[in-house]
């Protein structure tokens, strides 16, 4: 299937930064003219990816999240947020809903469950020590 457009753009694992990344995503997907539901799906399921780098992938320090986002021919959207961060152990584990690797009082280990419900396809890659690499994608139905 052919690229319509592409954007890419990388910013610091930092909480603020989260915010940051739906709206810069948003913008640019709206050349594709999503209805506001679809919108706020994608929004939803990039907020989680980056949350999980925030907290997981860098938990004693700060690094560089890459989100790329991607529009091909009938509206096929493709988005890859990838970190240098731990890595994921095991991804089947890490992919349980109710699993999470941080603090149980705080994290409620639905990140993955959230993004997979929201987006038509989700694969998620890592090697311990080398980072994760989670790559989502939707197709936007045609407007009525």
């Amino acid at each position: 299937m052919k690229m319509v457009n592409q954007v890419k753009f990388t910013f610091m694992s930092r909480s603020v930064n989260e915010s940051f990344a739906r709206a810069a995503l948003a913008a640019f997907l709206a050349q594709a003219d999503p209805t506001v539901p679809q919108l706020a799906d994608i929004k939803t399921a990039v907020s989680e990816a980056v949350t999980n780098c925030i907290v997981h992938a860098y938990p004693q320090q700060v690094g560089q999240i890459t989100l790329t986002a991607a529009l091909y021919e009938k509206g096929l959207v493709r988005i890859t947020v990838s970190d240098r961060g731990v890595g994921i152990e095991d991804i089947a584990k890490a992919m349980e809903p109710m699993y999470t690797s941080g603090d149980p009082d705080e994290r409620a280990g639905l990140g993955f469950a959230v993004m997979q419900s929201f987006m038509d396809k989700v694969k998620v890659s890592s090697t311990p020590g080398r980072g994760t690499r989670v790559t989502m994608s939707k197709r936007l139905e045609e407007k009525q």
